[in-house]
């Protein structure tokens, strides 16, 4: 069962690039039955992320249903979610709305109950979408499971003991570090790049550093910015919030929760500090984001800031 939840976010995480960048989407929505650069992409994400699952039937099955029932489950998303036009919800929450309706409508209920696929795509936006994502897919789900007759209700989950579940860390003991971020976009010409670091773990990632006590989230991100890769940022909004236990061989564990805003800055070439966690730094066009080894829990930022600057610019390049 861990191994189809996996599955999932690997699904999940191909739609993203599929629908992150709208020409690759045009395309395949307009030739169906040449799918053979997302096949691609599933294969390179499933090497990449889930090594051992490369074989794995479900995980093909379900792509390919998606892509198939696409157009009927986009209607449906309309219906259930009327105040929300296909193209306003986040590309996370509106693939996972995707795969979560395509397996509670059209899905074998045997091998996966209406309840699984429900819970599974509500693990998915708790994962990987925003602050509210968890509750507008239960939302949406939820209406579509009422309308066709609450299959399965009477079925009952079955869960771990506790005494089986891992430990969990208890957060509240953990001492606290801040740490503020942004993804800082410019303008070059005609063209909108965004600034990447990357880190010694092959990633590529949010320029971020640590705001000092008592210091503005904002001022300590500006320093932070300025001091890890040379630019003079001016931040326009707020994107997000994500936090996560470090492990210092010599201090333990640490709970550190990073700010994320959206900064504009001038062009230049960007100038890394030596640090031990950073091996490069560069500016990416939009088209080229989908290609880069990026974590999960920064996606749902980036597709926020697209959204955002798309909106006031129009169009990205």
């Amino acid at each position: 069962m861990a191994n189809r939840h996996l599955s999932r976010s690997i699904v999940l995480q191909t739609l993203f690039e599929w629908d992150f960048v709208p020409a690759i989407a045009t395309i395949s929505a307009s030739e169906p039955n040449d799918n053979t650069k997302l096949k691609e992409t599933l294969k390179r994400n499933l090497k990449e992320f889930a090594p051992g699952l490369e074989d794995d039937a479900f995980v093909f099955t379900l792509m390919e249903q998606v892509l198939k029932k696409r157009a009927t489950v986009d209607e449906i998303i309309e219906k259930a979610a009327p105040d929300w036009p296909i193209d306003k919800i986040s590309i996370v929450d509106r693939n996972i709305l995707r795969i979560g309706l395509t397996e509670l409508l059209f899905g074998d209920r045997k091998e996966v109950p209406p309840k699984v696929a429900i819970n599974e795509a509500i693990e998915l936006a708790k994962t990987f979408g925003g602050e509210n994502s968890g509750k507008f897919i239960n939302g949406v789900l939820g209406a579509v499971y009422k309308e066709i007759g609450e299959p399965g209700k009477e079925q009952v989950s079955k869960r771990k003991n506790p005494e089986e579940k891992e430990k969990k860390v208890d957060l509240a003991g953990l001492p606290v570090e801040s740490l503020g971020g942004a993804l800082v976009y410019t303008k070059n010409g005609e063209d909108i790049l965004f600034a990447f670091v990357h880190d010694v773990f092959g990633y590529w990632t949010l320029s971020k550093g640590k705001v000092e006590a008592g210091e503005d989230i904002q001022a300590g991100t500006i320093r932070e910015i300025k001091e890890e890769i040379g630019l003079d940022i001016s931040i326009e909004e707020k994107l997000g919030e994500n936090e996560y236990v470090a492990t210092h061989p010599a201090k333990g564990k640490t709970l550190k929760k990073v700010v994320y805003f959206l900064a504009k800055s001038e062009y230049k070439e960007l100038a890394l500090e030596k640090s031990g966690g950073l091996d490069g730094a560069r500016w990416f066009h939009l088209r080229e984001l989908p290609e880069l080894r990026i974590y999960n829990d920064i996606i749902p930022l980036i597709s926020k800031a697209v959204e955002i600057i798309s909106k006031n610019n129009k169009v990205i390049k």
